[in-house]
This record gives C-alpha cells, structure tokens and sequence, in this order.
C-alpha cells in the first residue's frame, strides 16, 4: 500500500520532469541534410542550433530522401531536416525583391525584382512523436528561417543604400536585440515560484494512491459477507456501524500517513535523485484538512464498493478500474483545461477532480483556508452521497 504509490509517484514525476525539459529545450536528435552550398544555409542550420534544437547530425548532401529517413532509424532520430539545393539562391532572391519594393515606396529606388518560390525545405518526422514536440520544433525552424531572411533583407537594403556590408555590431543590434518575455507565475498569496513537474505530480498522484485503498479496504468488505461476519457481529451488543466507523478511522490514519510520507520523499529525497524538490504550502493546517476529507472520501468510496460487490474479484475490478476513470475525468490523467465541453459535468462529479483541485489551491496557487473551502465542500457532498449509498444497501440487506 506505501510501497507502490510512492514508486508511482517517483517514476510518473521523473518521465514528467524529462518530458517538460523534452518540450522547453527541444533535446531531439535531429538529422540535417544540407544539399545547398551556399553561405545562408549554414547560417540557418546555426540558427536552428541556437533555436534549442541543438543535437543535431548532418548527413552527406548526396543522400536521396529514402537515405535521410534510413538513416532517421539508424540513428533513432525523430526528426530530419532537408535543405533543398537552392535554399541560398531563393532566399536572396526573396530578400532582393522585398528590398527593392522597400526603396520604391520610398521612392529611393524605382527598380523592382519578383522571385520564384523554390523547393520547401523539408521536415521529415517519426510517427510515434506527438502533436506537442513536432510543433515545438516546428516553431523553432520557423523562428530559424524568418531570422536569416530577416538578416538577408537588411543586408540588401543597407547595401543598396550605402554601397557597404551592414557592420556586424548594427546587425547584432537590430537582429538580437529582442524584447524578452518574463514569464511570472500568478498565485493567490503573490508567491512568484515556478511550478514544477514535483508540485504538479506529487498532490496528484497522492490522490490516485489514497483511492485506491478500495483494493484492499473493498475486498476486505466483501470477504466479510462472504466469511459470515456480518452476521456473527449483529449478535453483538452493538450496531454494525460502528464496526463501519471503526474501518473508516482506521484507513483514514492509513491514508493520512500515506500522504505524509509520500510528501516527506519529495521533500528530502527528491533532490538526491536530480528532481525538483516538493515545496510545501504554507497553510499546513488547510494542506491537514484537504488530506483528511481527500481520505474520507478515498474510504467512504471503498466501504461502498466492498458493500455492493458480490466478490472480491469483482470488488478489485470494479473498483480498480472505475479509480482509473475517475482519475482521467477528474483531471489527474488528462489536464483539466484539457478537457473537451461534453465532459465538464462528468469531470465535476469525479471525487478526484475536487481533491487535486483542493492540493492545487495550495500547492500551486497560494490559497488559503476560505480558497480551499469552496473546493473541500463538494468533497464533503460527493462523500456523504457515497455514505448515504452505502447505508441504503447495508438496511436493504438488514446488517443494519
């Protein structure tokens, strides 16, 4: 029960972490054939180097299309660049075009020239990559390509007034003096920490890991029916709730010892593995109650399962399968703002979807107690709804 939550959740935020520096660095390897001679595609190939697509492989000019994409798979390569052999000669010919167009509308220049498109260049791609990485690579070629037509232009206008090659301090200035984009994260208490893939990771699959105690707590239930306990502990001088009580005090503690000691690894241990340690909010006391009806609910849902199910396969099942649809509705699987309009109101009724947005509050936005509440109440519905369930089928059967 501690054991493999916690290597879920070390493995799920180790891939993220890899998957997030994927993204933002673009560490792709890359195949780059360069049929053109030209000095302007090698200026676009350092372009694309310093775009962040730096694992770059170039392959003889003389490879057909079918060696470049052989070699894609030699090299486990999931993307190939193709540099037609009149790259330098078009994007002169562009530049000369929108130069002299320049001036006329000056009226410096009445010349005019038109140009022809050439061969596109080509990005070949391995199915396997995903929507995401392919247009992050695809805006790094584009960013690529419009810097070196950009410094293309300027050298024909500056030669075309001034009879002299634009100096490599002005073209620095104009080309790489960019105004920066500072991105700053929002948060409640004005905290300006960047979310990592531990803040995001941790809450999240801490949640899946306290539900599925319907593996053990569920079946457990069940193999009472099935054993006769139930009915040996109507004979008692006691109601069956309390025994009901009882479980639920117990896995709560379970869970809420689950919780810290998933949070304690990212904490402390996380660094030693090279992950970004977790960050704890500072409203512990709401961080204690978000964990303590996350896990009541986690409970309340298991004892329910364990009441219906007719046997332990069933209850492991049911109630396995049904946290994995749970999770993927409630947003732990697939992001929330993610999520198509047709499933908003299922992800609203998904128990999970309240509790990751409740640790988000905290863990990510900085909120506190009277945030949180507004995320705990429907929590505390959706629970008493199960607890209501579970008494309607315990007096249907007369256990209680």
């Amino acid at each position: 029960m501690f054991l493999m939550p916690i290597i879920l959740v070390i493995v799920i935020t180790s891939l993220q972490a890899s998957t997030f520096e994927l993204v933002n660095e673009n560490k792709i390897q890359v195949i780059v054939c360069n049929r053109d001679s030209g000095e302007i595609s090698n200026q676009f190939i350092k372009a694309i180097t310093n775009a962040g697509l730096s694992a770059i492989t170039e392959v003889p000019k003389q490879f057909t299309p079918e060696q470049v994409t052989n070699e894609m798979h030699k090299k486990d390569a999931l993307v190939a660049i193709d540099i037609p052999a009149d790259f330098s000669i078009k994007i002169t010919e562009k530049a000369k075009s929108i130069s002299s167009k320049a001036l006329s509308d000056l009226g410096i220049d009445s010349t005019s020239s038109e140009y022809t498109i050439g061969e596109s260049v080509k990005l070949y791609y391995n199915p396997v990559l995903q929507q995401s990485y392919l247009r992050s690579i695809n805006g790094a070629l584009l960013s690529a390509l419009e810097l070196v037509q950009s410094k293309q232009i300027l050298n024909t206008i500056y030669l075309s007034l001034n009879d002299s090659k634009l100096p490599a301090a002005l073209e620095k200035d104009i080309l790489e003096n960019r105004v920066k984009i500072d991105e700053i994260p929002v948060s409640k208490s004005g905290n300006k920490n960047v979310p990592n893939a531990t803040q995001h990771n941790i809450p999240a699959w801490t949640i899946f890991a306290m539900f599925f105690v319907v593996t053990s707590l569920g079946s457990g239930v069940v193999r009472e029916k099935l054993s006769g306990s139930f009915i040996r502990l109507k004979t008692l001088p006691t109601n069956y709730l309390l025994s009901l009580l009882s479980k639920q005090i117990t896995y709560i503690g379970i869970c809420l010892l689950q919780v810290a000691v998933i949070f304690s690894i990212g904490v402390l241990l996380f660094p030693f593995l090279g992950l970004p340690a977790l960050h704890l909010p500072d409203d512990l006391f709401s961080l204690l109650v978000v964990s303590f009806f996350s896990g009541w609910c986690a409970v309340s849902y298991a004892i329910c399962i364990g009441v219906y199910a007719k046997s332990q396969e069933q209850a492991n099942g049911f109630g396995a399968v049904s946290i994995v649809i749970l999770a993927a509705l409630g947003g732990i699987l697939v992001p929330s703002f993610a999520m198509p309009d047709s499933f908003r109101i299922l992800m609203k009724l998904s128990p999970l979807h309240w509790c990751l947005e409740s640790y988000y509050e905290l863990f990510l936005e900085g909120g506190n107690s009277v945030d949180v509440f507004k995320n705990v109440l429907p929590i505390i519905a959706i629970t008493i709804g199960i607890q209501l369930l579970t008494l309607f089928k315990l007096q249907k059967n007369q256990i209680i």
